[in-house]
């Protein structure tokens, strides 16, 4: 089938991305087609965009961008049991080059869940990568359990304000580091103490920290390999490798870098918790999801400033 979608024909800045209609691969007997509602920008976006990621993820153009999802199924595959025509959800599909800036999107059926009722498509769509990037690096990677400190770098960030949540509702103790225009917000959603990095150096303040979930790289993540627990504490990463002469200088137990694993299964256990309310989607700005509303998304996301998700409202499918 053919959708309009916003797309890249070579790498390079925000201006590349422009809308074309573009031919989807044949439905495989596992997927279902999800007419999209809304979807969001995550950093991989941009880098993608740019190519960094090229030798990762050799590609023919055009290029889709976009890995969220929350929509509408409009058709499924032959082998299909579980969902249907018409069922409301929610996914982050695998990474291929046919991805959600589009009017219609494939989705692999074992990735799916279901959107909960009492939050909109946009709050739905903000929640999938950077969901389930938070549970895997606290959870799956960082086995963090209830009664330990968990340091978790920019709270404030798409990731950082699931995962302070999570971590929270497990029983830790979260510790964040956010400019001082976050900290009540970030209060509010569970962090027990938050460091304001344009005056406290937090590698200073801090000791026997349990787990450190690194989403800044670089100088921050060195520093925090001194605030961890020797023997016992973990350091996970999502933005680089660790450096493990470091952690064998601080004799930390665990540090790795990490890449999301889509998975339904836990996607639909943050949906439940999102339907009780003990997990909430925090959406920063909203655009449309048209080649000029994706370039400003996009300058916005590459500032590292956004609060909250930056959502893709897709008008044209608002029916």
């Amino acid at each position: 089938m053919k959708t309009r979608a916003i797309v890249i024909n070579q790498y390079g800045g925000a201006d590349q991305l422009v809308e074309e209609t573009v031919e989807l691969p044949a439905l495989e007997a596992n997927q279902v087609v999800v007419k999209v509602k809304a979807t969001s920008v995550n950093p991989i976006d941009w880098k993608l965009r740019e190519g960094y990621l090229s030798q990762m993820m050799p590609w023919d153009f055009p290029i889709i961008l976009g890995w969220d999802v929350a929509g509408e199924i409009v058709e499924v595959g032959d082998q299909v049991t579980n969902w249907q025509v018409g069922d409301q959800v929610f996914a982050r599909p695998e990474t291929t080059r046919f991805g959600t800036y589009a009017d219609y999107t494939i989705v692999d059926d074992h990735l799916l869940a279901k959107k909960p009722e009492n939050i909109s498509f946009e709050a739905a769509a903000a929640v999938p990568l950077a969901g389930l990037t938070a549970y895997q690096a606290l959870f799956t990677h960082g086995h963090l359990k209830a009664g330990e400190k968990v340091l978790i770098h920019a709270g404030a960030g798409g990731v950082g304000m699931f995962a302070i949540q999570l971590a929270k509702n497990a029983g830790a103790e979260v510790i964040t580091t956010a400019s001082a225009k976050n900290h009540e917000w970030l209060k509010e959603l569970g962090a027990d103490q938050v460091i304001d990095y344009h005056t406290t150096d937090f590698s200073e303040v801090l000791t026997d920290i349990d787990l450190v979930f690194d989403t800044m790289g670089g100088e921050i993540q060195a520093k925090s390999f001194k605030v961890l627990k020797p023997e016992s504490g973990r350091l996970i990463s999502i933005v680089g490798t660790p450096i493990l002469e470091l952690a064998k200088e601080y004799n930390i137990l665990l540090a790795k870098s990490i890449w999301l694993n889509p998975d339904g299964g836990q996607l639909q256990q943050l949906a439940e918790w999102l339907q009780s309310g003990e997990l909430k989607s925090v959406m920063g700005e909203t655009f449309p999801l048209t080649a000029e509303g994706v370039k400003e998304a996009h300058r916005l996301s590459e500032t590292h400033h956004a609060q909250g998700k930056i959502v893709l409202t897709n008008t044209s499918n608002a029916n």
